[in-house]
């Protein structure tokens, strides 16, 4: 890297010509590998690899196993059985554990090591003692996300080498170790500067950072890099639909939200028909991640079909209304050029 910037990991949201061209421009360019096989993450390996000679950070899901509870699980698609209705659906009779974590994915782990990227990153939870010692092994750099002190001290202790300070403010999922925790609900500045104070290892800030003055704002709080990702979801390179990128462009981004309705943990979203339906739910009413995500990608597809885009997962931090579409070359460029221009 020769600029401090992160593109996030945003599972299928980045993409191999994405993280590519980040890279290319001197950043540090992501693969969202947590929703894909082993199979399918080497791919996007190799399409990067077919673009660029830069740095890449795959990144992994590393949640605990969903426990399966039938009656809840029923329960919920009962719920959500009259938002079918409403496009002449049928819900899903079941649903199932979509996404393997890497705490249990074997395959994931000998794929890693085998292809050494540059860069692995951990999101949710930190992995086995043994996983870190073949990843290590394999010369990959690691870096793990925190949402407060306690955690971040863990990823020290774990001997990973970097630690993610995933402000409040940052779309998509909350990088909690436990999602059933009291949350602290730290903003960015705050923790990045907690950070800073209270590990040894380099900080990367991320959450609601859209341009190069929020860059340079948060270098000088301490941090070593930012990390950006709704800032790129609007590229020309992002896998967002037609639908994420309009409700993006559209006063709905002036209203994210944090909601667990959508995949079972809590996740920072555009305000859309899911939010509003999530907001009236009990946390205990909704099943496990990913088993939730299950039917949120089920009435997503119902609507879908039926021309309705409100039940996708918008995943969107606070800076949402700042987001620009330009080529993702382009972005880098902008954000480059800012950020020289606010440090002087």
């Amino acid at each position: 890297m020769s600029v401090p910037i992160i593109q996030a990991p945003m599972a299928g949201i980045s993409s191999p010509a994405m993280a590519a061209a980040v890279s290319d421009s001197g950043g540090l360019g992501s693969l969202g590998a947590g929703a894909m096989t082993a199979a399918k993450a080497r791919d996007a390996i190799h399409a990067f690899r077919q673009l660029s000679k830069g740095p890449l950070n795959v990144n992994l899901f590393v949640h605990r196993p969903a426990h399966a509870d039938a009656a809840k699980q029923a329960a919920w698609i009962a719920r959500l059985a009259p938002e079918f209705q409403r496009f002449g659906a049928t819900p899903p009779s079941s649903l199932g554990e979509i996404y393997t974590s890497f705490l249990v994915d074997n395959d994931m782990l000998a794929m890693l090591v085998a292809e050494r990227p540059a860069v692995v990153s951990f999101h949710f939870g930190l992995p086995t003692a043994e996983q870190l010692k073949a990843l290590r092994g394999a010369g990959i750099y690691l870096m793990a996300s925190a949402t407060d002190v306690r955690e971040a001290k863990a990823i020290e202790a774990a001997g990973i080498d970097a630690v993610i300070a995933q402000g409040y403010e940052a779309g998509g999922h909350r990088g909690m170790f436990d999602p059933d925790a009291e949350d602290s609900q730290l903003g960015t500045l705050a923790l990045t500067r907690l950070l800073v104070e209270n590990v040894r290892i380099p900080v990367i800030a991320a959450g609601g950072i859209m341009d190069g003055a929020g860059i340079a704002a948060v270098l000088k709080l301490g941090a070593a890099a930012a990390q950006l990702g709704t800032a790129f979801v609007s590229t020309d390179e992002s896998l967002a639909d037609a639908g994420y990128r309009k409700a993006l462009a559209s006063d709905a981004a002036h209203a994210t939200v944090m909601t667990r309705a959508v995949s079972g943990r809590p996740a920072r979203s555009l305000a859309s028909l899911f939010t509003r339906l999530g907001a009236s739910v009990p946390d205990a009413d909704i099943p496990d991640y990913p088993i939730a995500y299950d039917a949120g990608k089920a009435l997503n597809a119902a609507g879908r079909a039926a021309g309705e885009a409100g039940y996708g997962a918008h995943w969107a931090g606070q800076g949402a209304p700042l987001a620009r579409a330009m080529s993702t070359r382009s972005l880098m460029q902008v954000l480059i050029g800012e950020w020289r221009q606010a440090t002087g």
